[in-house]
């Protein structure tokens, strides 16, 4: 997968195809204010710089917010809080499965990944920050598509015990965060 992929950027989506992908100009356009070059002008020079720039749906929270049940807006921002108070700060929208990074980031934060499931993102943002890799959140169009396999109670209790787990294992010193070596 990211590891060995070959570009000098890198983008991970949601296969369902919630963000539409001429999304990516806006990411892109985000990812060459952080590095501060045009990538195409120096793709190697991309390919061994930092970065991760996230897709995300923040934007759209107060309108989501009054579409869903009491239920889920308890599960949605008790979860928001964990990943804050547990793991990520700075970053509204963890999840958006949306997510451009340059190669180097690709191999460094992919390669110390434990987490397989919903709570990746969050374990990926957690040794980006923890590593000091830049990381930028872009208003992304996104749209809810039907046949989402969370299901809202055990997929949030799952995820949030992923969050524990993320927090307690760092802390504990066992899983460790190494930077890759350029290659």
């Amino acid at each position: 997968g990211m590891q060995s992929a070959r570009g000098c950027l890198l983008l991970f989506a949601d296969a369902d195809g919630a963000t539409k992908f001429r999304d990516i100009e806006k990411l892109e356009q985000s990812l060459r204010e952080v590095i501060g070059f045009d990538y195409a002008e120096n793709p190697q020079k991309a390919s061994n710089t930092d970065a991760v720039i996230c897709g995300s749906r923040a934007h759209l929270e107060k309108e989501e917010t009054a579409k869903r049940s009491i239920f889920r807006l308890i599960l949605m921002h008790g979860f928001h809080f964990l990943v804050w108070a547990l793991c990520v700060r700075g970053v509204r929208d963890t999840q958006c499965g949306f997510k451009l990074v340059t190669r180097e980031s690709a191999r460094t934060l992919f390669s110390a990944l434990h987490v397989e499931r919903w709570a990746f993102d969050v374990e990926m943002l957690y040794i980006a920050q923890t590593l000091k890799i830049p990381i930028t959140e872009i208003a992304v169009n996104w749209t809810e598509i039907e046949g989402s396999k969370i299901v809202p109670f055990w997929s949030w209790l799952q995820m949030g015990r992923d969050l524990g787990l993320i927090w307690l294992r760092y802390t504990i010193g066992a899983w460790k965060i190494y930077r890759t070596k350029n290659s």
